[in-house]
């Protein structure tokens, strides 16, 4: 199965509907980690998962979901109320609680992808002010069994191979 995870696009539709039209086909399952800056009802978020950040004001989006790919339990937040700028503790607690093996969280604008105590933890960066780098990033998961691939993509430039990472899941 695989997984589309965006997040930070802070009011960008053509670039949202561009990404989600590229991969529609291959994806199972579209994320999208928070600060859409869009009505929860907008076309382009049609088909994602997605939550409410710290700059989305309609009280439609969820603040957090919990979702199943291909039996991995998969915990999406936009990252917050988690204070993931400056720790992943509060958020491994919280994905330990509700089993989740797979965490997307935004916030930081910054693309990191890291298993802690056997818990896969991925923030796909941003899609309109990215941090730490000048790519504009999104990311998609390949999850087969416990083997997880993940592969980032540039808004503009497509895929950077050299970033592409596995990772292994009990």
């Amino acid at each position: 199965m695989k997984v589309l995870i965006v997040s930070d696009s802070h009011g960008l539709t053509n670039e949202l509907t561009e990404i989600k039209n590229k991969h529609a086909v291959e994806a199972g399952m579209l994320i999208h980690c928070g600060d859409s800056e869009l009505a929860a009802d907008h076309p382009c978020l049609e088909g994602f998962s997605t939550v409410r950040g710290n700059c989305d004001f309609d009280m439609d989006f969820s603040e957090e979901l919990l979702e199943d790919a291909n039996g991995y339990k998969v915990f999406i937040t936009h990252g917050h109320r988690y204070s993931v700028k400056s720790t992943l503790m509060n958020l491994s607690y919280r994905a330990k609680e509700l089993g989740a093996k797979i965490v997307c969280f935004g916030h930081s604008h910054s693309l990191g992808a890291e298993v802690i105590d056997g818990i896969l933890f991925i923030n796909p960066g941003s899609i309109r002010l990215p941090r730490g780098r000048k790519e504009k990033t999104y990311v998609v998961l390949d999850i087969e069994k416990n083997n997880i691939k993940l592969r980032v993509y540039d808004l503009k430039l497509g895929e950077i191979s050299h970033l592409a990472q596995e990772f292994l899941l009990p």
